[in-house]
């Protein structure tokens, strides 16, 4: 399993990495970060899309009919859908998420950020964004990008990644330590 999850970050980093210095060369880094958050958000809306992407009984010709019509749909075109249209070609298409993922990070570290993956119970207000953007820059030494998702199965709290660093102060991972603790009481 860690040997998949690591071919899959390869590809990902690799076709990101593509992606990255071709947007680079025409100036659109911000806008293809944009396609690519607004292509990612669907991705999340939408469960049949997700099992296009990732399920290898669609063939490469009906993956990309399919993303055609969907970009077309959310208006996403120029650099994102040709790149999109290339990756469902080379039947990469299960590796997307990672591939926005490695993006991000790939331009962030080009504009001097550190990028931290923000998992919450409850979304963020404006206010709770700015406090923790305030607390990880501090931590950092610079600007900080933060992803944001939210999963009502951690019951409160976050869990931050950045870099190498992880912290978890979900309700979550507390009960499952009490609960570990008390076993070895009793």
């Amino acid at each position: 399993m860690a040997q998949s999850t690591s071919l899959i970050a390869g590809v990902a980093d690799r076709y990101a990495g593509s992606l990255f210095d071709l947007a680079r060369e025409t100036n659109s880094i911000p806008a293809v970060e944009a396609d690519l958050t607004r292509f990612e958000a669907l991705l999340h809306e939408s469960e049949d899309l997700t099992r296009l992407i990732k399920s290898p009984v669609f063939s490469a010709e009906d993956q990309e009919k399919a993303l055609a019509a969907v970009l077309r749909q959310a208006g996403i075109t120029g650099l994102v859908a040709n790149f999109l249209q290339v990756v469902a070609q080379n039947r990469r298409l299960f590796a997307v998420p990672g591939m926005i993922q490695a993006f991000r990070r790939i331009a962030a570290d080009h504009r001097g950020e550190a990028t931290a993956e923000v998992t919450t119970a409850h979304a963020l207000t404006e206010t709770q964004e700015s406090e923790l953007k305030a607390a990880l820059k501090s931590i950092a030494n610079k600007d900080v990008s933060i992803n944001v998702t939210v999963d009502p199965t951690l019951l409160g709290g976050l869990v931050v990644k950045m870099g190498s660093r992880q912290i978890d102060t979900s309700l979550k991972t507390k009960l499952a330590s009490l609960k570990l603790a008390l076993k070895e009481v009793g």
